[in-house]
This record gives structure tokens, sequence and C-alpha cells, in this order.
């Protein structure tokens, strides 16, 4: 069967995924000459059409030419799978830009085999921790599953913790090149500078360091996103991925020269796969399903609760190949069986159901395997407002905020299940302009603290945004709602589902039409039909007019302006966090041309009360400036190790006053805050 598409550079996913070391391997074979020729060439190659046939991509790059990508089960694996038919092959730029042009793998190929080493490896992982139970009683030390060797020669093992001599190349190499990609922006870093991270990120990996690896392959992921302007490029985020990777980076390199060991260095070397460990037999309850859509991937994912009132997850994310199929496989895999056991509920019916489950493996960030020892039968489940669950709504929403930044600053491996959600009740205010730009937001009163709630996913084919819209038709409507925190100077939450609060009244017999005035509620109220068992899946799930039991349109006047009056101004934290980006968009030749209009924002800032901001900016841009020059004043390269520090001291400052606004607006003391 033969599939023609066009690969246009918007729709890159249309292109097999390929691994990052082929990348650096193509790249690396071509001469000086070609490396220059190498943006333009991928440019072109991105624009003809592709021919998908079975395992192999096929491009025509001119008439005599054609470049084949073989690439079982949509990726490439080696660099053997792009083949050339020009005369320059395998050296030739054609085959270089072929992997440029293609999305960078993420993890391991997503084929069936794949998956059923993974479930193995997690069966393992269990019985091993079974054994380990009674020869740690005994006093014994359990057998250690063999690790495979790095390819290529490596150096003697360190010490437990310290870093060895292959690891710290590896990191030097990254951070070098890590340093420079900041240093030349987003503009300035072509396929041959990526190339060189994802090579860097590969020795990193064959050095044991898989939490810098990962870094530097999601940094090439943005940067790549950013350059051929993709919908869902987020300069927030390669800013966070550049933060990530030179901090790690940093932090690794001081403990070289300091050469300590200890649980601290064997975090940030992460770990390759996620390690299940035996959890027993587990009584789940079934909470909300939200969707997962990413450029490659596409699924929902699954969160439940245990007895003791513990979150785990389990998903159903498979890649894609097709932007515009995307939304329909997130919110068909709502409707695909749970893969635990013998269970034969999906995943849709399983938030509104229960499990029993025998033999469960867990990771240390809530994900349920899949194994073959794993046994689960359905069971009854509870509703929100009942134990288990209702314990989750009942922490203070401050303290819930607190959880969620600490969270949020933990590496994902380590990061515990849910740490980021947020379990609120709270009544709905109406929309009104709110923020810096006046959009029309919706409100709603959480606890004396007004909050925006926005919608999880801005994609038009799941329902978040139109189930959002519905719902600020109805003031005053009381609800408990699970969303994701969203880090600002004012309250914000992205809702992810919502359901009946504690005092819900039951639903009404008869249609609102057929009812009389005076026996129409006075407030709003969920009227969700008896299956949804008084709660919605707002990505999954379109909520109805039905669905809500409005009082008359005369009983209460609509919202126009914030209940508390305008907020407060903000502190000027955007001053050091716009130089911030401007660094990464444009590099460090852009960011020293603003030094001269930057002497108002440290005035600004420092009397704002951050003087330690205005002294990092002032830094940042005298390094930005800083740059060693020959005998006739031309700039000459150099390592940009002092920029680099300057600018991570900048972001990491940044960050973390960012957090703290964030914290001190769920506040009720704040003004403003008050409906």
């Amino acid at each position: 069967m033969t599939e023609a598409v066009q690969g246009v550079v918007g729709s890159r996913v249309q292109w097999p995924a390929v691994r990052p070391e082929v990348v650096a391997e193509v790249v690396a074979g071509l001469s000086a000459r070609l490396q220059k020729r190498l943006d333009g060439a991928a440019a072109k190659l991105a624009e003809r059409p592709v021919e998908r046939t079975g395992e192999d991509w096929r491009i025509a790059v001119d008439e005599e030419t054609e470049l084949v990508l073989h690439a079982p089960g949509g990726v490439v694996a080696t660099s053997d799978g792009v083949r050339c038919g020009c005369l320059l092959a395998p050296a030739c730029v054609h085959r270089a830009a072929a992997v440029t042009v293609c999305p960078l793998a993420d993890g391991e190929p997503p084929t069936e085999q794949a998956e059923q080493t993974a479930q193995a490896e997690q069966t393992a992982q269990a019985e091993q921790a079974e054994q380990a139970e009674p020869a740690a009683a005994l006093g014994e030390s359990p057998a250690a599953a063999p690790v495979p060797l790095p390819e290529g020669p490596q150096d003697d093992a360190p010490a437990a913790g310290t870093l060895g001599a292959a690891e710290r190349a590896a990191v030097d190499q990254l951070h070098r090149v890590g340093s420079a990609a900041l240093a030349a922006g987003v503009g300035g870093t072509g396929a041959v500078l990526q190339a060189e991270l994802l090579r860097a990120a590969h020795r990193a990996r064959l050095a044991g360091l898989h939490r810098a690896a990962a870094a530097a392959v999601a940094v090439v992921t943005r940067i790549r996103a950013a350059r051929s302007g993709e919908p869902d490029h987020r300069l927030a985020e390669l800013v966070a991925g550049l933060r990530e990777l030179l901090g790690l980076s940093t932090a690794l390199s001081a403990a070289a020269a300091a050469d300590t060991a200890g649980p601290g260095v064997a975090a940030l070397r992460g770990t390759a796969r996620q390690v299940y460990a035996a959890a027993g037999g587990l009584r789940l309850y079934g909470l909300f399903s939200e969707p997962v859509l990413t450029a490659t991937h596409a699924g929902v994912l699954t969160w439940s609760v245990d007895a003791g009132g513990g979150l785990h997850t389990m998903a159903e994310i498979m890649p894609h190949t097709d932007a515009a199929a995307a939304a329909p496989q997130a919110v068909g895999a709502g409707n695909r069986a749970v893969r635990l056991g013998d269970a034969t509920l999906s995943h849709r019916e399983f938030t509104r159901a229960g499990l029993a489950v025998q033999g469960a493996t867990r990771s240390a960030a809530g994900r349920l395997g899949a194994g073959a020892s794993v046994r689960a039968v359905r069971a009854a489940g509870a509703a929100w407002t009942a134990e288990p669950l209702a314990r989750l709504w009942a922490e203070p929403p401050a303290a819930q905020v607190e959880r969620a930044l600490g969270a949020a600053a933990l590496p994902p491996e380590v990061r515990p299940a849910g740490g980021e959600l947020l379990f609120l009740d709270v009544t709905l205010l109406g929309a009104v302009p709110y923020g810096p730009g006046g959009e029309p937001r919706l409100l709603a009163d959480c606890g004396g603290v007004v909050v925006a709630l926005r919608a999880a996913h801005d994609h038009p084919g799941l329902a978040h945004r139109g189930n959002l819209a519905l719902l600020a038709t109805a003031p005053g409507l009381r609800l408990r709602v699970i969303g994701r925190l969203e880090r600002s100077a004012r309250p914000e939450l992205r809702l992810l589902a919502v359901g009946e609060p504690p005092s819900a009244q039951p639903p009404a017999t008869q249609p609102l039409e057929a009812q009389p005035l005076e026996a129409r509620p006075p407030t709003p109220a969920l009227a969700l039909p008896a299956d949804r068992a008084g709660r919605v899946n707002l990505g999954l799930e379109r909520l109805q007019t039905a669905d809500l039991t409005l009082p008359p349109r005369d009983a209460a006047p609509p919202l126009t302006a914030l209940p508390a009056g305008p907020l407060p101004p903000a502190t000027p934290v955007h001053l050091l966090s716009r130089r911030v980006e401007q660094a990464v968009t444009g590099g460090r030749a852009v960011l020293a041309l603003g030094t001269g209009a930057a002497r108002g924002d440290r005035a600004r800032l420092r009397s704002a009360g951050l003087a330690t901001g205005a002294s990092l900016l002032e830094g940042l841009l005298a390094a930005a400036v800083d740059q060693p020059r020959d005998v006739f004043g031309r700039v000459v390269a150099d390592d940009h190790d002092a920029f680099a520090a300057a600018w991570l001291a900048a972001a990491w400052y940044e960050e973390e006053l960012a957090s703290a606004l964030c914290a001190t607006a769920w506040s009720e003391d704040v003004p403003g805050n008050r409906p």
C-alpha cells in the first residue's frame, strides 16, 4: 500500500522519526563545504512530497535521485536506514537534510516488540523486588540485575556516587555545546550545531547521564519547533529546557570538581527507564481522564486513587503521523480498554468505576505497570464526595499550590504522581476581562480567592474550550474541580475535570422548560445523566445545555467587572524575563545591542525592591558585551562560559521569583483576590 503525503515544514510529523544518534552520525559525515549548505538543503527537502510504502519513506530529490528512509515501526534506528541514490552518497547532503527534517524519536521505537519487552521488564522487576524482601530479612544483599555496558571503551568504574572520567568528558562537551547554542540563539542554531548537541547527548547517554542526555534532546526538539514555526512551539518551554540542560551540566561539573558522592549525584544522573517496584494488592477508584496531544503522540492518561489516597496513572498513548488525526486519536483512546490484567472496561468507564488489582507494579512517578503477572477485575467506584477521593479536596488550596510548585521543580522520573494537580471547590463568577491583555476569562471564587479558569488544551478538536464556554453561561454554579496549576502572578488553573459539589441538589425530574418559574433552583446546578456519575472529563466529553439547570435569565445580572475592582500592579519580573528570553531567541549578539535601553529596566527593578534581579540583569548584559577581540578589533570565538553562567543565574532567579509570586497570589490577603 502506498500513501503520498506532502512534507511541508509545518507538517514535519508526517516524516518518520529518527534516533538522535543517527542524526549526529550522518551530519558528522559531511564535509565542511556541505555542512554550510545543510540548512538550505533541509528547507528544500522539507517541501518535497513524501511517499510511504510499508516501512519505507521515499522522497524524490530530483528527476534522477531518490531518497529512501527505512523506518521499522516509524523510527529510523540506524544510519544504514537512510539511503540516497546520488553519486556522493553516503557522504551527501541529501541524507543529512533528511535526518534534519525528521522529528527526533523519543525513547524506544513504538513497536509491539518494545511494548512486550517493557512489560517483561516490569514483571522481572516485580519478581526481583519480591525476592529481595526475604533476602533483606536474612541480612543478605539481593542480587542486582546485570546492567549492559555502553558501547565503546570505558574507563574503570568510579566510586559509588562519584563521576568517572567518561562522565566528566561528556559533561564538559554538553556544557560547551549547550553554551554555544545559547550564544547563537534560535536563528543561529542550525542543523550542524543541533547535530553537535545530539552527539553530546549520545555521549552522555553512553556514560550513564540519562537525565542530561534527555534534556539535550528536548532542547534540540524545541529549537527545531521554534525555527520552523510549529504551532505547538512555546518559548517558555525552550527557556526551561536550556535552563535544565545548563543547570544539570553545571551541577555535574561542580560535583566532579569536588569529587563528591551521595544521592544527589545519582539524582543528577537520572535513569534510562522507569523502574517498576512491586506494589502488591491495590483497590483503585477511578478519578478522571485527560487527553494527551503532542507533535508526535496522542492518547489518554487516566488517574486513579487507592484506598490510602495515593494517586496512580495508566496511559494509552500511541504515535501519530498525521496532525489532523491526532485529536480524534486522543479522544478515541478514551474508549480503548484499560491495559491492566484482565480488566474489560475502557478508560472513560474506569473514571466512574474501580479495579481490584493483585500483583501490581508501580513506578516512582505513579505509573502502573501492565506486566503479565498483574491481575485486575472490575469493582465499584466512588463519588468525588466520598472517601477515599474526598480527602483530595480536604487539603487547603494554598497548601496545594505549595505542593504543586515543589513538585514542578523535581525531575519527571521522581515527581510524585499528581503533584501538579489541584483539587478545589469553586463557585463560578462569570467571564470578564482579566489580566494584562484584558482577555475574557472565566473567573471563580475558591474560598475567598478569585481564580481564572483556563482550558487545559487549546486544540479545537478537543472539548476543553467548548465546555469552558458553556460553563461561562452559568455564574453562581458551584463545582468540585480538578485542574493543573498555571504558574502566574495571578491565580490561574487549567481545568481538567468538573463534578458535583458535596452539597449538590439531586437532578430535576423534569426538563427545565417544563418546570414552573417558582420551581426552578435559584442558582445554577449540574444535572448530569446517571451514567456520568456526577463528573465530566472536560477534554473527552462535551457538556450539553441540558446538563446545566439554569435559573431564570433575570434572576442575577451578568458579571461585567472584577468583584473587588482592579488588581494591584504586577511585580515587574517581566523586565528580567524578557531579557532571558531575548538571549534564547536572538543570541548573545542581539542581547548585547540592548544594553543602553536596559538602564531603565534596572532602575525599575530596584525601585520595585528587586535589587538582586537588577544586579543579575546588569551582569547578564555585561557578559553579553564582554567578548574577546583580536588586535584588529574583530570578535574572536570563545567558550561562552561566562555568558552562560550569567544567563543561568538570571534564568533561575526569574524561575524562583515567578514561583514565589504564584504562591503569594493564592493568598486571601492579596488585594483584589477577595470576591
